[in-house]
């Protein structure tokens, strides 16, 4: 049975793990340290950690892979090491040991780096999926190995995850066991674009936004930043209904409906179902409308 190290964290990665531990030996595990989560700062372990305890799989987890990974990895003597949303940038010490497979999250050359999936959301694709990549010493720019493709147009982030999660699950599996078979393709990379990490001022958005950008940062960005205005109100559930709306309309409250209300924005009107202001509970429709003394006609932030 070949041996496999694998290196990931989140649940995307759990997946592929799963999916790798019924069919190769896992010598070893690497995943980010364990991290404070929440108001109460737990410290909680990374998926991949729990899943690896429960399995008595040896588990690594280093600050950085500059202090003796290399070598740790080494002695495990893998047949292949597998990542999968890692968190660290490989070195060629680690490369070099055995073929290094990442399962990427976007079709490559497009949305190298840190957030391929919110940016393809934001980008509007119809298409999506992973690519299951030789890594070399450059960002995600290595030989592709397979891919596996859906239509990803109007689902959330975290629904692609999900989705994605098990894809690569089966993807991973499928370039392992036809690893000598494959013929790997090379990245065109004029063709290549890079994403990085989102940052919380990504999510502002304001009823001046075109109702189609608003929808793809709620898309994108749920949980994490959500969307927001510039004083702090969240929008939490939403739909959007494309049609014209006047400048006098925009920010205005232009119907009520029984569990929500609808307010003009450019070029169509934002559905809100629930609503949460900075440093408050979230509200549904009504129990906002009620608590501001809102009609029809009045400025949402009035």
């Amino acid at each position: 049975m070949k041996k496999i190290v694998f290196m990931g964290t989140p649940d995307y990665a759990l997946s592929v793990l799963k999916a790798l531990c019924e069919h190769f030996e896992i010598v070893g595990v690497f995943t980010q340290p364990d991290k404070p989560v929440g108001r109460k700062a737990v410290l909680s372990s990374p998926p991949v950690k729990e899943f690896a305890l429960s399995k008595g799989f040896t588990i690594f987890q280093p600050q950085n892979l500059k202090n003796g990974a290399a070598a740790q990895i080494a002695l495990l003597k893998p047949d292949f090491i597998v990542v999968a949303a890692y968190g660290q940038i490989l070195g060629e010490d680690i490369l070099s040991i055995a073929p290094c497979i990442n399962l990427h999250a976007s079709i490559l050359p497009e949305f190298r780096g840190a957030s391929p999936v919110q940016q393809m959301v934001l980008n509007g694709k119809k298409l999506g999926g992973i690519t299951a990549m030789k890594m070399g010493v450059g960002l995600d720019d290595g030989d592709m190995l397979g891919f596996e493709v859906c239509d990803i147009e109007g689902k959330s982030n975290q629904e692609l995850f999900s989705i994605f999660a098990t894809m690569a699950g089966k993807l991973a599996l499928k370039t392992l066991e036809n690893y000598e078979k494959i013929n790997p393709i090379a990245q065109f990379s004029a063709l290549s674009s890079k994403c990085k990490k989102i940052k919380k001022e990504e999510g502002q958005i304001s009823f001046d936004d075109e109702i189609s950008i608003i929808w793809r940062k709620f898309l994108a960005f749920n949980p994490w930043p959500s969307i927001y205005f510039s004083n702090g109100t969240k929008l939490l559930k939403i739909k959007i209904h494309s049609q014209n709306v006047a400048d006098e309309q925009i920010g205005k409250i232009c119907a009520i409906n029984q569990n929500s209300f609808c307010v003009g924005a450019k070029k169509g009107l934002v559905e809100i179902f629930s609503i949460q202001e900075a440093g408050k509970k979230a509200l549904d429709a009504k129990e906002y409308l009620n608590g501001k003394r809102l009609g029809l006609g009045d400025n949402i932030f009035s």
